[in-house]
C-alpha cells in the first residue's frame, strides 16, 4: 500500500494537467492506496478554494474517489458521515473535525455557526466553552 498526498488526489479529480493526471490515474489504478484525514482536508480546501467547486461537486468528488475499492482511509465511517453532514450543510473541516472526535463527550468550540449547524446532525454534543 502507498500513501498520496493532496496533489495527487486534486489532479486525479481536476484532470487539470494531463499529463499528471495520467500519472495519478495510473497510481490509482495499479495501487493500493492509503489517503490520510489531512490530505481530505486539504483536498477539500483546494477544491473549493483554487478550483471553485461548490459543495455539492467536493462531496460528489470526494465520494467517488472513496468508492474506489482499492482506497483505504484510517476512518472510513467517520469520513462517510463528514460526507453527509458537509452535504446536509455543516462545513466539512468543521464536519471532520466533528466525526473524527466521536469518542469524545463534546465538541467545544467558539464558532457559533458552527454550533448551530451541527446541532441537528444528531451527533456528539457541540458548543461553546
Amino acid at each position: 500500500m502507498i500513501s498520496v498526498d493532496t496533489n495527487i488526489v486534486v489532479r486525479l479529480l481536476t484532470a487539470d494537467d494531463p499529463e499528471q493526471y495520467e500519472r495519478a490515474r495510473a497510481v490509482f489504478e495499479h495501487e493500493e492506496v492509503f489517503i490520510a484525514d489531512t490530505v481530505l482536508l486539504e483536498t477539500e480546501w483546494v477544491l473549493r478554494f483554487a478550483y471553485d467547486f461548490g459543495d455539492t461537486e467536493v462531496v460528489g468528488a470526494l465520494r467517488r474517489l472513496l468508492g474506489l475499492p482499492n482506497v483505504h482511509l484510517r476512518a472510513p465511517h467517520s469520513v462517510q458521515r463528514a460526507l453527509r453532514w458537509n452535504a446536509d450543510g455543516l462545513d466539512f473541516a468543521d464536519a471532520l473535525h466533528i466525526a473524527l472526535s466521536h469518542h469524545t463527550e463534546a465538541f467545544v468550540t467558539f464558532d457559533r455557526a458552527c454550533v448551530r449547524s451541527a446541532s441537528p446532525m444528531n451527533t456528539i454534543r457541540v458548543r461553546q466553552p
